[in-house]
């Protein structure tokens, strides 16, 4: 298949052609002319749309979908067409499984699953046997099979000394150690952020020093340990400062923020809509400008859609009772995009995140791999039910004003266009 697309502008701070308008053409799945223009022939396939933009592939850090065990919430072959429809080419996927992937053979199956689709899957391996804590998994085992990270996804690791083995074991081949950010004994049964939001009304408040006593206890480890520690979602101004801090001191330390943690305050529960339940909760504005403040100081290393399908009977209870999390691959360009710049967003979903996790980013030069995400960055939509691609319907961006459209992607040869 021979591509041709037309009047696309290059965003990519790595390429000779980053903010030019330029037609690319597109020959066995590689970049092999940009140009200000080429000539159509019968036999390309020719992809013109309006103010049409281009950058290298999307990767989101934190997906996840349900199969194997949860596959009414989402399966992978769906996921990843929803990922490719909504702008990634890559996604790295969490172990919140049953069975949860903590195994070799566990990494193996979520590879072959994913195989020929246009957007690749990076299992991220359960820190953990079950990610109950107790013991660690094969981690070595996994990493040879795949597994380019290692973390129990929205569960902390308890046990301080099980984190300092984790951390000083991957070492031994270069691992990279996830850690979620909350203190269970502090958090309790806590539902919301704790401040007026949750005492008007009546909810148990998380507070936000369970997050901080988490993360100063890792960073403190770290310090001891060595070695490369990755914090997930981070929801607050204080979290940001840690973190801030502990890079100036030469720790290895990266973060991620999700996209709705840039975006919605605790505002948002007067409804007592459960799509609005995550895990961090939704925190206060000023957290919220702290948070863009940290993307654009790089103090935050990367964005996430932190993409969490939830079947209707865990989503459709009390707000008590329902589970956390939200869908977020639809809307994550819309939402960070109506807040941020452009750049800023490409730069923490594409040359960031790749870097961290150890993926290979293709820039936009001639002779390279076309690994390419397609949008427009400035038209103004209203995103309805209509646009929710995913299996379950969880999302608290429903009706809300979002900036930018998807057009699709081409990687691993393939065109997937909305």
């Amino acid at each position: 298949m021979i591509t041709l697309i037309k009047n696309a502008t290059i965003i990519d701070a790595n390429s000779p052609y980053h903010n030019q308008k330029k037609d690319i053409l597109i020959s066995e799945g590689k970049l092999e002319k940009i140009a200000d223009s080429i000539p159509k022939k019968d036999h390309y396939k020719v992809l013109a749309l309006e103010n049409l933009h281009i950058s290298c592939g999307w990767f989101d850090t934190s997906v996840s979908f349900g199969e194997p065990g949860f596959e009414e919430r989402e399966t992978i072959k769906n996921g990843l067409q929803v990922a490719a429809k909504s702008g990634f080419t890559s996604i790295a996927l969490n172990a919140n499984t049953n069975p949860v992937i903590d195994s070799k053979s566990d990494v193996e199956y979520l590879i072959h699953k994913a195989f020929n689709t246009a957007t690749n899957l990076y299992p991220i391996g359960a820190l953990t046997k079950e990610s109950k804590g107790i013991e660690i998994a094969e981690l070595y085992d996994m990493q040879q099979s795949g597994a380019i990270a290692f973390g129990d996804y929205n569960k902390p690791i308890e046990n301080d000394n099980l984190m300092k083995i984790a951390l000083l074991y991957v070492q031994n081949f270069d691992g990279l150690v996830l850690s979620f950010p909350k203190n269970n004994a502090i958090a309790g049964d806590g539902i919301a952020n704790e401040g007026i939001n949750s005492t008007k009304l009546g909810l148990k408040g998380i507070p936000a020093l369970a997050e901080h006593l988490q993360i100063a206890r890792d960073l403190f480890l770290l310090e001891y340990t060595g070695g490369k520690l990755h914090i997930p979602t981070i929801s607050t101004a204080k979290s940001v400062a840690l973190i801030k801090k502990a890079k100036k001191e030469g720790l290895q330390v990266t973060c991620s923020v999700a996209a709705h943690h840039l975006v919605l305050t605790d505002n948002e529960l007067h409804g007592f809509d459960s799509n609005f339940k995550t895990n961090p909760p939704l925190r206060t504005k000023e957290d919220i400008k702290s948070l863009q403040k940290g993307i654009k100081s790089g103090d935050i290393d990367i964005i996430t859609s932190d993409h969490n399908p939830i079947d209707i009977e865990h989503k459709k209870v009390e707000f008590s009772e329902a589970k956390d999390g939200l869908i977020g691959l639809e809307s994550a360009f819309g939402a960070v995009n109506s807040v941020l710049e452009l750049e800023d967003f490409i730069s923490c979903f594409t040359t960031k995140p790749k870097k961290i996790f150890g993926i290979r980013n293709h820039s936009i030069q001639e002779g390279n791999i076309a690994d390419i995400s397609i949008f427009n960055p400035e038209v103004e939509t209203i995103f309805t039910k209509a646009d929710i691609l995913s299996n379950s319907k969880n999302s608290a961006f429903i009706n809300k004003k979002l900036k930018g459209k998807v057009y699709g992607i081409f990687s691993n040869n393939q065109l997937i266009i909305n």
